[in-house]
């Protein structure tokens, strides 16, 4: 499977806003958009950006979503065309299907620090689903699915430290986690307020739909 090698803050970078790609570390005067100095484009026409046409409104939008959930193209445009087969509005529909993303709702319990870290995780192992391994990041989780942690002390020590490492840490509503087993259960659906990343999905449809 293809995966992005490259400077993960080039993304932010690039897209102008945080996309909490490293975690912890992004919330830190160490992030590259709280420099005043590098809050440009990567590259070195960076400081020449113009005005940017329909069709680039359009496609950073996309950019700024496939890049915040850790996808590729194939990835993201699979997830599209699911949430154009089904009814209501496709623009909610997609962000809810990627918020329901296993890698994702792994980051978002803060068992792992990153959804890069979320998908380490899950493809060593540590995580199961309703009692079975799932070593899948992009495995769509359900209401009623629990999500618990391998057995072994290692994988069990791990997550209690992530988890005492931000104390203050809130779950979302349609989250419910025991911090003491630890192990969640999916309540509800996300919502299209549990989206942190602030995207207008409409014009993401008017791109993908072109």
């Amino acid at each position: 499977m293809g995966r992005y090698l490259g400077s993960s803050c080039k993304h932010c970078r690039r897209e102008g806003v945080k996309l909490m790609l490293k975690g912890i570390r992004c919330e830190t005067a160490k992030c590259p958009v709280e420099k005043k100095q590098r809050n440009l484009a990567p590259g070195m026409h960076g400081w020449r950006r113009g005005r940017a046409s329909e069709f680039g409104v359009r496609l950073r939008e996309k950019q700024k979503i496939k890049r915040y959930y850790g996808i590729l193209e194939r990835q993201f445009m699979r997830c599209y065309r699911q949430a154009e087969r089904g009814k209501g509005n496709t623009g909610e529909a997609l962000l809810q299907l990627l918020e329901r993303r296993l890698d994702n709702v792994v980051y978002k319990l803060n068992f792992a620090p990153s959804r890069k870290a979320a998908r380490q995780l899950i493809s060593h192992g540590h995580i199961y689903v309703n009692g079975r391994k799932v070593d899948i990041s992009d495995y769509t989780i359900k209401i009623g699915d629990k999500i618990t942690i391998k057995g072994s002390q290692k994988s069990i020590k791990k997550i209690k430290e992530q988890l005492e490492s931000n104390p203050n840490f809130t779950t979302q509503g349609w989250l419910q986690l025991s911090r003491e087993k630890p192990e969640a259960t999916i309540v509800a659906l996300p919502s299209r307020e549990d989206v942190q990343i602030p995207v207008e999905e409409q014009l993401v449809v008017e791109f993908c739909s072109r």
